[in-house]
């Protein structure tokens, strides 16, 4: 493990309508990133700028973390760690972040239960979010619906737009419209989750949680999904067209 701590700067207090959000989270940052090449040839998939901003992927969302509260994060590191690290002790951090490394593949639910064991407060909830994700929403208010549902672990739910132009049809067969890039009629997992602090000896040592303790505690009605809100932004940065994508939204959002 290496700290990279740097003290966090006075921050306000979570808000008063939130008190039980979380101040701690997990990101994981280990992806190799294959469908991003050539951008991931030296460096790890987190580390990979977004057009125009001159920060990579990490940077936005670590800045996102801490305007919602958070103070302390570890990063789960593995494809090309040190060059991640790097970055993480030569920025100005507005938390304090922890790396880890995992020293034999431990799958998707084996390294957050890793992660997970160097968290500050093993008895609090904590977030999590996928390292590749660029997103902005209320993390406290998805936090007030976990506590509210009495839920042992939380994902947030995106509605991507389909890449395709769709149809719509009566009936009758007869076509009624042409729609661009509609947002898809199912929910898909954001990336980004709250869980209780019940929720680290649910995970597998080795292996993923999503075919393991997921499907268990869905059966238990103990997984809860929060549908972002309304025009949140959120885009999984996956490939170079993503990446034009992302620069392009950021683009009209700041009207330059």
């Amino acid at each position: 493990m290496t700290d990279t701590s740097r003290s966090a700067p006075s921050s306000p207090p979570p808000a008063a309508a939130f008190p039980s959000a979380p101040t701690q989270a997990v990101v994981l940052a280990g992806g190799q990133g294959s469908r991003l090449r050539p951008y991931t040839d030296d460096r790890p998939k987190p580390m990979v700028e977004i057009p125009g901003t001159g920060v990579p992927i990490i940077g936005h969302q670590l800045a996102w973390l801490a305007s919602e509260g958070v103070t302390d994060v570890v990063v789960s590191c593995g494809h090309l760690a040190g060059v991640l690290q790097e970055w993480l002790a030569e920025a100005e951090l507005p938390l304090r972040v922890t790396t880890v490394v995992e020293e034999e593949p431990l799958g998707r639910g084996g390294g957050l239960k890793y992660a997970a064991h160097h968290l500050p407060d093993p008895e609090g909830s904590w977030y999590a979010t996928n390292g590749d994700i660029w997103t902005r929403f209320s993390l406290r208010e998805m936090a007030a619906f976990h506590t509210e549902r009495g839920a042992v672990a939380t994902l947030a739910l995106a509605r991507p737009r389909i890449p395709w132009g769709v149809v719509e049809t009566n009936e009758f067969g007869q076509v009624l419209d042409f729609i661009e890039a509609p947002p898809s009629p199912y929910p898909v997992n954001a990336g980004v989750y709250v869980f209780g602090p019940e929720f680290v000896a649910l995970l597998p040592d080795l292996g993923d949680h999503e075919r393991t303790t997921f499907p268990r505690l869905a059966r238990e009605r103990r997984l809860a999904g929060f549908p972002l809100p309304q025009g949140a932004y959120w885009r999984a940065i996956d490939t170079a067209k993503d990446l034009t994508e992302a620069a392009r939204e950021l683009a009209a959002q700041t009207g330059s």
